[in-house]
């Protein structure tokens, strides 16, 4: 089915398509692919195709598909900004009620996709999970570290690198994505407080990199790691990990420095010419300062908490109006038939 006409009017759906580095050799047939498990959905919808800096290929491509009426939008960024951005600036266009994003390359079935919508009946945001996955030993224990090390921020998945995912509105309406910061959207979700579910589904027959990742890009993945893990344990209480740190690097500097001179006092070893001196000096100071920069992030979340909206509300019980208690009790038991139960979608 195709979108309705009008350009502010909501819909039931909206597809986001960001196009980064890596795509498609052939976008029109991806396009089709998606196309073709849309259509089971019954539902109106528009698929937005985000260009993250100049692609003339896909530009050509998708000009193509327009010509032909295709049911598509494509928003140009004028550089590269991230597939983050990207997103965001595709969301910030996008009129459904649901978005549902898919990767601009194989990786899912596109007949699919009606299994990630239809899971937001409970659920908040849908992750899809290539299951039976294929692919190298090293590909396998690659995922399966970067998974434990997201494990150890408390929520465990099994493919973030995975780009198809359904979710309502509300998810990225409270969270700002930048940078590669998409691939732990449901990290920082379920930070919030969102409900998650993960799906499995097909892999598609063409999800298949034989080239290798650069190490600055392994690196680049440690450092997004520790954001996000820094993001989803210690946002409002910095202190929690400056301070445990400080206190450690102080504790062994004062160790070190009791050691110094006890050794001074009662065995008479000079100092002047030993390293561990400056070192252990150095430790005393760097925990202090590492406490000391906790104790100023706590200040600044004490000051901005109110702005800070880290939860989500799942339902509100109301009564149309009170009632005066009775000793039969016949009128409490008609108010709980009249209360107001209202699930927030």
């Amino acid at each position: 089915m195709t979108s309705v006409s009008s350009e502010t009017a909501p819909l039931p759906l909206s597809v986001i398509m960001p196009v980064g580095r890596r795509h498609a050799a052939d976008i029109a047939a991806l396009y089709a692919e998606y196309q073709s498990g849309l259509a089971r959905l019954e539902l109106d919808y528009e698929f937005i195709v985000v260009l993250d800096g100049p692609r003339p290929e896909v530009a050509a491509a998708l000009q193509r598909l327009l010509v032909r009426g295709g049911n598509l939008v494509v928003i140009g960024l004028t550089r590269r900004f991230g597939e983050a951005t990207a997103l965001m600036a595709g969301f910030q266009r996008a009129r459904g009620r649901i978005i549902v994003t898919l990767p601009a390359y194989h990786q899912i079935q596109g007949l699919e996709i009606g299994k990630l919508v239809a899971a937001l009946g409970p659920a908040d945001l849908a992750v899809g999970r290539r299951w039976p996955r294929v692919g190298s030993r090293f590909e396998v224990l690659r995922r399966n570290v970067f998974h434990r090390l997201i494990a150890a921020g408390g929520q465990r998945f099994h493919d973030l690198g995975c780009g198809a995912r359904a979710m309502k509105r509300g998810v990225l309406e409270e969270i700002a994505l930048y940078g590669d910061q998409h691939r732990f959207l449901p990290v920082l979700a379920g930070r919030q407080g969102f409900r998650i579910v993960e799906i499995d589904l097909g892999q598609s027959p063409f999800d298949r990199y034989e080239g290798g990742y650069p190490p600055r890009e392994y690196a680049h993945r440690v450092l997004d790691i520790f954001t996000v893990f820094f993001l989803v344990r210690f946002t409002k209480k910095p202190l929690r990990f400056f301070g445990m740190v400080g206190a450690s690097t102080f504790v062994v500097g004062a160790l070190l420095v009791a050691y110094l001179a006890i050794d001074r006092l009662v065995f008479g070893h000079a100092l002047a010419d030993r390293p561990a001196l400056l070192l252990s000096s150095l430790l005393l100071v760097l925990g202090m300062q590492l406490f000391a920069l906790g104790l100023l992030g706590e200040l600044i979340i004490f000051t901005h908490a109110r702005d800070i909206k880290d939860y989500q509300i799942d339902e509100v019980l109301r009564h149309p109006q009170a009632v005066e208690p009775q000793r039969d009790g016949v009128a409490e038991a008609e108010a709980r038939e009249h209360i107001t139960h209202t699930r927030l979608a």
